[in-house]
């Protein structure tokens, strides 16, 4: 039963194989004997996922039941749950329940998906690895002395070891590819505005997104079904005409047009991650799709112009933390600027001040123009970059991450380092487009991801690509060993 599609799980709650109050015990019975060693989630409410369930299991019998009814479900802990903690991660939220949902939560329950529990993350989603945690680090299922990948570690980790069948993560600069191609699942961060950010706590607000992580493409595609749409309460949600982003499961390849970025595959990238992506496009040919060479120019330029955005937008987005409205508060202080930097230097850990500080930095006088003006324009040249190769391709694809999952504690010391990790799939959240990363193979007994970024709004033929690969290898079924 773990090992269920999602509409595998629906089926079987439809024919009454099994409840749903007795698939949320069988996932909860797991949790509780997992995550203690994977550290995978913060919160575990079982009352409140089994009155779920029963709920669930009462709409079924009446005839209301959707695709997702009664299927358990995690967020990641940035999204603000009602009556839930929503602590980011961080000391600095560490006691706040959350009075209202966010909209991607909103959207979930109503397709009568049974919340479990809220996932690890790095703090304020500010990390590749999930060691930036206030409540500890994730272990990766497949080796647990390796990392998940990260910001969304703690999801990509709960659906590799089969706690939860699918989950929820928000990618700021890849937040939920990486960890995806380190898991060995399928995660899609959407194209910027079809998931509204309401609820959703920002980090980087013109860079984050939320999207679904699951075992395959068909689930995300269902699960993202549930999860887009117009929310009036975001100013950056797009008002567009409903979409069934599982329409295209179906189409096969042929003639599909799959653009290589020579850039892709350069220096640095590890060659059992080459291989393996090299394998993967070979199955492409294979189902029919044709595959020509791309340049992204200005792609190397990603890293350096993110992390100028990123932190100055986290930077703004942070200040309201500040222990007088809600949040840590520092317990002795003189003043109240004193009682401020107290509480931030308490609340907030190494990662997010690193960021902060960077980001004043850059915004700062005489320093604006030098740095953010600058970024803002390469971002620009990178989103061009793209416009061009989608004249001569369909979909773009090339590996997730450089390097298959790297041990605890190799990168922490080392920011540069520890950014690089993400230099494939920066370039996507820049310019606003949909990607994705799937399994595609292993390197030294470690899973692959491969990416697939499509243009603008093409998240159903993304998953129709993915799902035919999927239909003929089995590495989306891979389960780590002993589990």
């Amino acid at each position: 039963m773990i090992n269920l599609s999602l509409s595998e799980l629906g089926a079987a709650l439809a024919a009454g194989k099994i409840s749903s109050v007795e698939l949320t015990q069988l996932f909860l019975a797991r949790i509780a004997r997992e995550n203690p060693r994977l550290n995978a989630f913060i919160s575990v409410d079982e009352e409140r996922a089994l009155g779920a369930s029963r709920a669930a299991d009462k709409r079924r019998a009446q005839g209301n039941a959707g695709p997702l009814t009664g299927i358990p479900l995690a967020h990641k802990d940035i999204f603000c749950t009602q009556g839930w903690r929503t602590t980011c991660a961080s000391r600095m939220l560490e006691n706040f329940v959350s009075p209202y949902d966010a909209h991607v939560v909103e959207q979930l329950a109503a397709a009568g998906m049974v919340l479990v529990g809220k996932t690890n993350m790095d703090e304020f989603a500010m990390g590749s690895s999930n060691e930036t945690s206030y409540f500890g680090i994730v272990k990766n299922p497949w080796d647990d002395k390796l990392v998940p990948g990260g910001s969304s570690g703690g999801s990509a980790a709960a659906i590799a070891a089969r706690l939860v069948p699918a989950a929820t993560g928000t990618d700021t600069g890849g937040s939920i590819r990486q960890p995806a191609a380190l898991c060995g699942l399928t995660g899609l961060k959407p194209t910027y505005g079809i998931c509204s950010r309401y609820g959703m706590i920002a980090f980087a607000s013109s860079l984050d997104q939320a999207g679904p992580m699951a075992k395959s493409a068909e689930d995300c595609a269902l699960m993202l079904n549930a999860m887009a749409g117009f929310d009036t309460r975001d100013s950056t949600s797009l008002d567009r005409p409903v979409e069934n982003y599982a329409r295209l499961l179906g189409e096969p390849l042929a003639g599909l047009r799959i653009g290589l970025p020579r850039e892709y595959f350069a220096e640095g990238l590890d060659a059992g991650v080459h291989a393996a992506v090299d394998a993967a496009l070979e199955q492409f040919r294979k189902l029919g799709a044709v595959t020509v060479d791309v340049s992204l120019p200005n792609s190397g330029l990603a890293v350096p112009a993110y992390y100028v955005i990123a932190p100055a937008e986290a930077s703004s987005n942070l200040s309201r933390f500040d222990g007088v409205r809600y949040g840590h508060r520092a317990a002795e202080y003189g003043d109240l600027n004193d009682m401020y930097c107290r509480s931030r230097a308490e609340g907030f850990g190494p990662e997010v001040k690193r960021r902060i500080l960077i980001g004043t930095y850059v915004l700062s006088h005489g320093y604006y123009d030098a740095y953010y003006v600058q970024a803002q324009k390469i971002r620009r040249l990178i989103a061009d970059d793209f416009k061009a190769a989608f004249q001569h391709c369909d979909l773009i694809m090339g590996p997730t991450a450089p390097d298959v999952a790297f041990p605890l504690g190799a990168k922490s010391s080392d920011p540069v380092q520890m950014y690089l990790n993400d230099i494939y799939t920066i370039a996507a959240n820049l310019a606003g487009l949909p990607g994705m990363s799937i399994p595609c193979g292993f390197a030294r007994n470690l899973p692959v991801g491969l990416q697939i970024v499509g243009p603008w709004f093409d998240e159903a033929r993304m998953l129709g690509t993915a799902h035919q690969y999927q239909l003929h290898t089995d590495w989306h079924r891979s389960m780590p060993p002993g589990l």
